[in-house]
This record gives structure tokens, sequence and C-alpha cells, in this order.
């Protein structure tokens, strides 16, 4: 028997709304005929309580510590998979088999080449110019120079877009950094791996031959697997908003980058690292601990909105850091072992372990990227171009979706009542 729940008030009849139940997570009451039957809707400010979508893509139990991508856990794929097999199952739903993976790989990396014209696109920007402004202009820009396929009804000009999208984004993330530095583009190299040519593309230099450090290939590569989707967070939510409308896939994006760009979604990493600046010396760490429990300073890097348990991303990231840092002779770095120290106090204070505010991914994925030479400025296109296959993937079942409506919320209207216009000169 379907389950129901039974509202009661004054001025309307009981109402029953229906509860649906998904595979895993709570039920969810559907309020649709919620305004028909009460003449009211819901209040929900920044949408915490409310289901906008149906999704299979990715779970999140953030009391217990779990994330799945299409039922698998993120601890299993991080150590048996990598970020284009992730891909490839975040977009068509299952692993591939190894001629499915072999041809997926094959497709996204000969595409990582821009329309030239895109080169030039870039000298309208200043030097100075932050790389995620860069990113969202040129990604939106996209659609202008591949119009074939954004027809969002046709299931193949979707699947274009996907591909053109996951093969370009890490040239055009590449070149944000190489023109804020006033470095010549580098092009991509159809010989290396995915990770392995977006550091080409980053670091390599005309006059040298690079050879992309395995280790921290992987690590970079786990990023973007750890960062690749994580539910209905806001630039998520406003990629499938965005999409609602019809609007085509490289609009949609560059709508997810610009959401990400808030301090308060993408910034987190990068908060870390300055964090780290502002303490300062090792010496001071002691210090600093006793002024987040007096509330006198924050510590950014420990805790999660969405998980009351251990990130579940942060324990391989963890590993990952200490790889890195070993592989780097960066052990005894002042500003590692500031951080480390700082991971210490918060694993072993009982005030910290009380409230929970344990290590989180951006702690050591901060430490991470700029153990690889990456700048702060660019961390959050790191995480933009990780995430682009979950957006992409999110803006494909919203657009497969026969039965989806455009995006519509209400809102509780607190302004002036009705009044009436006043000539300019009586009032």
């Amino acid at each position: 028997m379907a389950k129901t729940v039974t509202l009661q008030g004054e001025g309307f009849e009981n109402v029953e709304l229906p509860v649906l139940s998904g595979t895993l997570g709570q039920d969810v009451i559907d309020i649709r005929a919620l305004s028909k039957g009460t003449g009211m809707f819901t209040f929900d400010p920044g949408f915490v309580s409310t289901a906008s979508c149906e999704s299979k893509i990715t779970f999140i139990d953030g009391e217990k510590g779990l994330l799945y991508y299409r039922g698998y856990p993120i601890e299993q794929l991080a150590e048996h998979s990598d970020y284009l097999e992730v891909c490839y199952l975040l977009i068509y739903g299952e692993l591939p088999t190894a001629e499915q993976k072999a041809e997926f790989t094959k497709i996204v990396v000969e595409h990582t080449i821009l329309h030239e014209q895109i080169t030039s696109f870039f000298k309208g920007f200043r030097r100075d110019a932050h790389p995620m402004a860069m990113m969202v202009g040129v990604v939106g820009a996209l659609s202008a120079f591949y119009q074939d396929s954004l027809d969002i009804s046709q299931p193949r000009h979707r699947e274009i877009a996907i591909f053109r999208l996951l093969s370009k984004v890490p040239t055009i993330a590449a070149m944000c950094y190489r023109y804020e530095k006033g470095l010549p583009f580098n092009y991509p190299r159809n010989d290396l791996s995915y990770t392995a040519n977006f550091m080409h593309m980053m670091f390599s230099v005309p006059s040298e031959n690079y050879e992309p450090n395995p280790v921290l290939v992987r690590a970079l590569d786990r990023i973007f697997m750890l960062h690749a989707d994580h539910e209905q967070n806001a630039s998520t939510s406003t990629v499938r908003l965005a999409g609602s409308s019809g609007a085509n896939p490289f609009a949609c994006i560059a709508a997810g980058i610009a959401t990400l760009w808030g301090p308060l979604h993408g910034g987190a990493n990068e908060a870390v690292l300055k964090m780290l600046d502002e303490i300062g010396d090792v010496s001071k760490v002691p210090e600093f601990m006793e002024g987040v429990k007096a509330k006198k300073y924050r510590l950014m890097g420990f805790g999660h909105r969405v998980y009351k348990n251990m990130d579940p991303r942060a324990k391989i990231m963890k590993q990952t850091c200490d790889e890195v840092l070993r592989e780097l002779g960066l052990e005894n770095d002042p500003k590692f072992k500031l951080a480390m120290e700082l991971e210490k106090i918060a694993l072993n204070d009982p005030y910290f372990i009380e409230k929970k505010l344990y290590p989180n991914v951006d702690f050591y994925s901060g430490i991470v990227l700029s153990a690889l030479g990456i700048p702060v400025s660019m961390f959050t296109v790191i995480f933009a171009l990780a995430r682009t296959v979950g957006w992409i993937s999110h803006w494909n079942e919203g657009a497969s979706d026969a039965s989806a409506k455009i995006g519509r919320p209400r809102q509780l209207y607190t302004g002036e009542s009705r009044r009436d216009f006043v000539p300019v000169e009586k009032r």
C-alpha cells in the first residue's frame, strides 16, 4: 500500500500527500498537489529540505559518511579506477568494458584541441584577469564555435556536446593559467593520458621535453575523481535549472562554473592555503587552535556542511597527500609541516572530536595542489575541470526526462502591498 501523509489545517479539508521512496536515503513528501488542495505552498530558503529533482547519478549520506557514484563507493573507485572511467560511469550509468573504455578514452583524448580562433579570444582578457573569469567566458563562448550539436532534443547532439566539454575544458583551464602567467599556450598531446596531458599543457615549456611524474599524475587524477560529482549542490542545481529552460549545454556549464566561483562553494581549498599563510609558522599552531576554540579564528578545511561524520573523500586524499609530499621530498617544508600539525591536533583534541571537525577533502586537496605547483588562483579552476562531468551528467539526465518542467521556484513576498502611482510634482 502506498504511503501518504495527511495535512490538516484551518480553511481546507484534510489533504493527503504521497510519500515517495528512493533506492537509498530519506523518504520525501510529494507536495505537487499542496497548492491546489490548500491554497498554500512551502517556504524553504536554500531548498535544504526540498528534493528538486529525481536522479540516479550520485548518493550522499552525510550522517554515515557515504558517497556513491551510480552505486559504487567512492573509496573503491579511487583505489581501482581512474578519472575517465569514472566519467564514463557517471554519464552512462555503468562501468565500461575494456573495449568501451578504450573507445571512450580515444574519443576524449583526440578532441582536446580547440578551434584556433579561441586562442585569439583570450587576447580580449587583461593579463591579470582571474582564471575563473576567463573560464566562465570561454566555456560559455563554445556554443559560438560548435553550433552543430545544440539541438538538445537529439540524444546524439547531447552526446557530442558531452564529449566536447570533457575534452576541451582541460585545454581551456590550462590556457587560463598560461595566459595569466604570460606563457605560450601548449597544444595537447594525444600520447598522454587525460590527466598527464593536462599537466603537460599546464607546465611544459617549448625548450624542454616534459615527462609527467606518474605519482603526481595519479594524485591529480584522484582529485579529479573525488570532485567529479557531489549530488545537488549549488552549482549542479544551477546547471539543472539552466538546462530546464532548454539552454545549450555550454551555457549551462558556464553557469555552473560561475556558481562554483562563489567563495562559499568552490573556494574552500583556497581558503585552507590562505589560513596556513596567516598562521605563518608551526610554532603558532597551538595558539591558533586555542583561538579556534574561543571562536576567535575560523578553522578552514575541517568539518563539512553535508558530512556530519568523516568526509569519505578525506581519507583517500590524506593518503594521496602523504604520497605526494614524500615523492617531492616536502615532508619538512615549513608550510606542509604546519598543515600536518593542524591535522594532528584536530584528530586528537577532544574539542574537535566532539564537534566532528575532522579534516575534509578540501584540506588535503589544497595541500596537494600547492605541492604540485598549482597556484591558489587556479584551485577553483581545477575543481571546475573535475566537476564538469558531474554537471554534464546531471544536465543530460534532465534533458532526457520527458516529464521535466522548467524550474520556477516560488517566493514569500514581503514587499509593499498595492500602491497607487503619484505624479512627481505631488510627491
